[in-house]
């Protein structure tokens, strides 16, 4: 066999490509996936079609009945609104975070560890913080004091929902803001050095060059808060407990206190119905994506 002559281009690497390989390291993954989640979920739905005092078949009694029950419809009503309301003020701010602090050259970690500390601190704490903050004789009530403006019961009234709201902005901002930073460093710089020699000013920049990059961004940070905001069951128990204020009575409140109650084929149903709401809605940003996205 001849050699190969000196200084010619080097050997390509040829990767592995046995593919029983990579699904040897999923195995542990997909087993967990399928043991914690996928059965316990397909039992669910098993149930949701029977009674759970005669073991029975029941057909969709149990949705109708759900879709009929008015804590449900408050419940999912608020949980909307919620949704709603959060995920374009979380996706708006965040994206404005990540773009000053991609503008500072120097120490830009410290920026990005400071706000992803609201994370790691554990919900009681965060929730007990906020509580002395908007008690009906606590530090924001005194700030509007000295503004000449009347206290609000915030943690009993409609504006319980505003603080659940700025708890839920206050804890994920940061972790939003390192994915809007992971697609803005994805963006060849070499774009921006072109349009600034073209004349493009900075919100044109941004209009044409930074939002169209970050399409594929977007869908995954969308994606996530979608899935944190259905999270916030925590902080609205330790907010306003099992019955809080009726404007925070989400989903999460109507399932546990059917759990209590031994409800369990309504629960099961709800669960279904609430599953079936969030798929629907990932798919819709899926399919705005691939209108917008590349390719």
């Amino acid at each position: 066999m001849p050699a190969k002559a000196a200084g010619g281009p080097p050997p390509e690497f040829e990767p592995e490509t046995d593919g029983a390989v990579p699904w040897l390291f999923l195995c542990p993954s997909l087993l967990s996936v399928a043991v914690l989640v996928l059965l316990p979920f397909l039992d669910a739905v098993r149930r949701s079609f029977f009674s759970a005092m005669s073991g029975q078949f029941v057909g969709f009694k149990n949705y109708a009945a759900v879709l009929r029950n008015e804590a449900f419809r408050l419940a999912a009503a608020n949980t909307a609104r919620f949704v709603l309301v959060c995920i374009p003020l979380l996706l708006g701010f965040s994206l404005l975070l990540a773009l000053l602090v991609s503008a500072v050259r120097e120490k830009r970690g410290i920026f990005k560890t400071s706000f992803l500390i609201p994370m790691s601190i554990p919900v009681a704490s965060v929730v007990l913080l906020w509580r002395v903050v908007f008690h009906e004789h606590g530090l924001f009530n005194a700030l509007l004091g000295r503004l000449g403006c009347a206290p609000v019961n915030w943690l009993d009234s409609g504006g319980t929902f505003f603080v659940l709201v700025f708890t839920y902005l206050w804890k994920n901002i940061g972790y939003d803001m390192v994915l809007w930073l992971s697609g803005l460093t994805a963006i060849p710089p070499a774009l921006y050095e072109s349009a600034s020699i073209d004349g493009a000013g900075a919100l044109q920049r941004f209009f044409r060059i930074t939002l169209p990059n970050l399409t594929p961004a977007f869908y995954t940070v969308a994606v996530l808060s979608l899935l944190n905001s259905f999270k916030v069951f925590r902080e609205a128990y330790l907010i306003g407990g099992s019955y809080p204020n009726q404007s925070i009575y989400m989903l999460q409140h109507l399932f546990n206190n059917w759990f209590t109650s031994l409800d369990v084929d309504k629960m099961c149903a709800g669960a279904v119905l609430m599953a079936l709401a969030v798929f629907a809605l990932i798919l819709l940003l899926q399919r705005l994506w691939g209108r917008e996205g590349p390719g």
